[in-house]
């Protein structure tokens, strides 16, 4: 079995997509895991930006440093380079969906799809509310990260 590698994917990979990367990364690291991971968004408007400043907070207080991430938008390349890309949200699945080559390898899902009882739920953006949105985004993708690793664990 190749060696799983995840892209997760919100709409300008400021806010959701990282912490779902760094969510995972903690994760996989915590389980003893190799599991490449990135984060990109369907939009080019933050392309080069880091993340959110509310996000990088949030992701500290749960022991991430994602200071040195940059967003950058989904390329097709990416379809083949990873195993699984997971959006966050029906909208950018759609997107993804609507640009994934026809070679492509990688399987696409939603990220609250891997959380029992959320499938087929968006990832709430937590972009034009407070802090605490944040939080209940760091609660979602540390939970699908988890459910993630389980996945990977019981495969291997």
């Amino acid at each position: 079995m190749a060696s799983p590698s995840v892209l997760f994917v919100c709409l300008g990979n400021i806010c959701r997509s990282p912490l779902a990367e760094a969510a995972l990364r903690k994760a996989a690291r915590e389980a003893g895991l190799d599991i490449e991971t990135d984060s990109a968004g369907t939009g080019n408007w933050h392309s080069g930006e880091p993340p959110d400043s509310r996000a990088i907070a949030t992701a500290a207080r749960h022991g991430e440093d994602i200071t040195g991430y940059r967003a950058r938008q989904v390329r097709p390349a990416d379809f083949s380079r990873f195993t699984t890309i997971i959006a966050a949200d029906h909208q950018n699945l759609a997107h993804l969906q609507a640009m994934r080559p026809a070679l492509a390898t990688a399987e696409l899902a939603l990220v609250l799809d891997l959380v029992a009882g959320r499938e087929g739920q968006s990832l709430t953006d937590p972009y034009f509310g407070d802090a605490a949105g944040f939080e209940e985004t760091w609660a979602d993708v540390h939970a699908a990260a988890m459910a993630l690793v389980d996945q990977i664990t019981t495969e291997s």
